[in-house]
């Protein structure tokens, strides 16, 4: 794991705090696994980094673009980028946002081919935001249910991960509203994967 990456130091410079407790894969529930999959890349165990369908839906005029159902977790940047985007790289909007997108593409394809499946997801699980200077999901499963992340149940895993992707404002503790709305969501998407077999040989 990374001794801290660009996001954790900045949110510790600006006062956020930075609660971190690195697991390994072993430990981390396979129900937060599942979340993660079901809520922002229910295609992550069959593609190579980038979900080209949904990088087309996301790239539609916006006429278009509404008239078009997109499924949970169809957003543009898969795992595999967000993870490249969270270890090597920087977060915001902006200018900065197409600055990041070359070398976000190079470490995306580079984690693909030499980490892989397990790695980009456990490396993932334990450096993204989840919660204001809360990264990584064993401290968030200490600071919000006072348990470790091998102890997550379905309905907790699918609470934190609901927080993404702005977990300073959608809030696990107190329970935003969309939290509380989307959480139910994903656990409907994690019983819909639960017999998919690539994602069950994926999470175990």
């Amino acid at each position: 794991m990374p001794p801290i990456t660009i996001t954790q130091l900045s949110a510790a410079l600006s006062g956020d705090g930075l609660k971190r407790d690195y697991v390994s894969w072993d430990v981390i529930s396979p129900n937060v696994k599942l979340a993660a999959i079901a809520s922002e890349d229910q295609l992550f165990a069959e593609h190579g980094g980038f979900d080209w369908k949904a990088i087309e839906k996301s790239i539609d005029p916006p006429a278009q673009r509404k008239k078009k159902k997109r499924a949970l977790g169809a957003a543009a940047s898969t795992i595999s980028q967000q993870t490249a985007k969270n270890v090597f790289l920087w977060q915001g909007s902006g200018w900065g946002r197409y600055v990041r997108k070359v070398p976000e593409l190079f470490y995306t394809k580079m984690i693909e081919l030499i980490w892989g499946k397990q790695r980009i997801m456990e490396v993932y699980l334990n450096t993204i935001e989840m919660g204001r200077g809360i990264y990584g999901i064993e401290a968030a499963a200490q600071n919000y249910f006072h348990k470790p992340a091998s102890r997550l149940s379905k309905n907790e895993a699918a609470m934190i991960i609901a927080c993404l992707p702005n977990p300073k404002i959608y809030t696990v503790v107190p329970l935003s509203k969309r939290v509380s709305w989307r959480y139910p969501k994903i656990l409907r998407q994690m019983n819909n994967l639960d017999g998919d077999k690539d994602v069950a040989e994926l999470i175990r």
